[in-house]
């Protein structure tokens, strides 16, 4: 922007320039009125790299504007009885065991936008209690605490380290599962420490970004960068979670939405179904601050630049190697999942070596919360996590080195999973390409008005 706009000769043009790139934009993600006024009033971020101050005062001004003041919530609490194993600046490991025998499990939660309580959300709907239903008696949680201003520098290499503390203060060989934003953190840890991980799950977890569209993905992709850093530089250097749930989504899930992804067997218009949406409403409207540096990092190194899966990645001083896994893993995705697309999880089978590394899989009915909070999905999928989990270990036992690809017999089939699963994988890739064309045929052809420089 000249100094001419910025003395107001040309600020009508740029203003209905600036208009029209944001019109494109919104029209292109499928932004609802709310989103596009969110949207809107950010866009003079943009200039916020290049300009003067006052045009980055401007920029904070209208993101003030847009975002606006956060109606208050309740705490959300935790459903099932647990106690606080090990307590870190960032993190509190939750053990909710039933027994001190059996490999322990501890599920990586995700440090993204909302509570750990995604995990233990309400009775019938808690991750922690179906998998001890299922016989799954050592589980512990990582509850990722809010950003203080002082872990504004935080970086994914802490959180790694930390996660590295929690196994460490287990025995130091775990089954990890991670969920959503906790997933690439667990793939992470299980390739950057092979011989602490017994079995690894992954459930809605973008790892290939590149190899499947959702509509996070791609926001997060071609949003300009200067909006994220400014969003940060909103929060003193972290990124307040009101702020981040009131630009990206903005209107909260209606009844039917929370009835649906929480597939309550109760009436909608029940007393009970009323208190869970209560309850459900309160989570959604707690949010998590996130450190700025680390914010950054996954926006800029796994959504736009795709290190992870494109063997970029590096952590804690070491590249991660995906092909080096020696694990067994089970990938679980939601079949109508519009926040990680099944694809980008799934991709994995192609970023390790399957000759080592057995693979099982499965596609729950559901959409990306369902996965976590969904009764029947809970009730279902989990357990044949569960059963998989307590399977016999197909590769070795802590502190046994993996097997080398000369000790694989020759002329037998990748181990892709117990017998039956090429089946299941099959079915997985046809549910997966009927839901990608269901996808593109929901998204509507956008025409660009002029390039935007």
């Amino acid at each position: 922007m000249t100094s001419d706009a910025l003395s107001g000769r040309h600020g009508c043009s740029d203003a209905m320039e600036m208009s029209e790139t944001a019109f494109n934009f919104g029209t292109m993600y499928g932004l609802n009125s709310s989103q596009f006024a969110a949207m809107a009033f950010l866009w003079p971020a943009l200039v916020a790299e290049s300009a003067s101050e006052l045009a980055s005062a401007t920029a904070r001004g209208f993101a003030d504007l847009a975002i606006g003041p956060q109606p208050p919530t309740r705490e959300p609490q935790w459903t099932t009885p647990n106690r606080v194993a090990l307590e870190l600046p960032s993190v509190r490991l939750r053990d909710f065991s039933t027994s001190a025998d059996g490999s322990p499990t501890l599920l990586c939660a995700p440090f993204a936008l909302h509570q750990a309580t995604i995990t233990d959300f309400a009775p019938d709907h808690s991750l922690v209690a179906a998998l001890r239903t299922a016989g799954i008696e050592r589980i512990f949680v990582t509850d990722w605490r809010s950003a203080s201003p002082d872990m504004r520098f935080l970086a994914i290499d802490n959180y790694l380290a930390d996660l590295n503390v929690l196994v460490d203060e287990l025995g130091g060989y775990v089954d990890l599962i991670g969920l959503c934003q906790g997933g690439w953190l667990a793939l992470t840890y299980a390739a950057l420490f092979p011989l602490k991980v017994r079995k690894l799950v992954l459930a809605g977890a973008p790892i290939d970004v590149a190899a499947g569209t959702s509509r996070l993905s791609r926001l997060a992709h071609d949003t300009p960068l200067a909006i994220f850093h400014e969003l940060a530089n909103l929060g003193g250097g972290r990124i307040l979670g009101r702020h981040a749930l009131r630009f990206w989504a903005p209107d909260p899930p209606n009844r039917e939405t929370i009835h649906a992804l929480l597939q309550s067997s109760r009436k909608p218009s029940s007393p009970a179904f009323r208190r869970l949406e209560a309850r459900f409403r309160d989570w959604y409207g707690c949010t998590v601050d996130l450190p700025g540096t680390y914010y950054l990092q996954v926006v800029e190194q796994f959504f736009r630049e795709n290190r992870l899966a494109t063997g970029r990645f590096v952590a804690l001083g070491r590249p991660v190697e995906l092909s080096g896994l020696r694990i067994p893993l089970f990938l679980l995705a939601a079949r109508d999942d519009d926040v990680v697309a099944g694809e980008q999880m799934f991709a994995i089978r192609k970023l390790v070596d399957r000759r080592r590394c057995a693979i099982d899989k499965a596609i729950a009915p559901c959409g990306h919360l369902g996965l976590f909070m969904g009764e029947k999905t809970l009730t279902d999928m989990w357990r044949k996590v569960a059963d998989w989990l307590r399977s016999e270990e197909r590769f070795r036992s802590p502190g046994q080195s993996p097997p080398s690809a000369a000790a694989q017999p020759s002329g037998q089939p990748d181990a892709s999973g117990p017998r039956g699963s090429n089946a299941a994988s099959e079915e997985c890739d046809r549910h997966l390409s009927s839901s990608k064309s269901t996808r593109n045929s929901r998204r509507r052809p956008t025409a660009r008005r002029g390039t935007q420089k």
